[in-house]
C-alpha cells in the first residue's frame, strides 16, 4: 500500500519548506511540507500515491542543498510511554 506522505531526512538545517515544496514539486503538486526545525528531517506530502511513489525513487540519495537525502515512507505516529529525564519510566502513582 502505497501514502502519499514521506518522511525527508538528513536535511540541511538551513533547508526551508519552500526548498522541499519546489524539489518535491517537480514529481507532482505537493500538498504539504513540514521541516522540524533543529531535528534535520521533515515530511513531504504529495496529491498522489503515484507521484509519491516516483519522487521518493527519484530523490533518495540525491544531493540537496550539500546533504545526501533520505527519502521514504512515513511512518504513522505511534504512543510512548512517558519517560523521565532519567529515560526510565515512571509511574508516580505508587509513590
Amino acid at each position: 500500500m502505497s501514502s502519499n506522505k514521506l518522511y525527508v531526512g538528513n536535511l540541511n538545517y538551513k533547508t526551508t519548506e519552500d526548498g522541499l515544496r519546489q524539489a518535491f514539486g517537480r514529481f507532482g503538486e505537493v500538498t504539504m511540507v513540514n521541516i522540524l526545525q533543529g531535528r534535520g528531517f521533515g515530511f513531504v506530502e504529495m496529491a498522489t500515491p503515484e507521484a509519491a511513489e516516483e519522487a521518493k525513487v527519484k530523490m533518495n540519495g540525491t544531493d540537496l542543498e550539500g546533504r545526501r537525502i533520505i527519502v521514504n515512507d512515513a511512518k504513522p505516529r505511534t504512543e510512548r510511554p512517558r519517560e523521565s529525564r532519567f529515560g526510565e519510566r515512571r509511574d508516580f502513582r505508587k509513590f
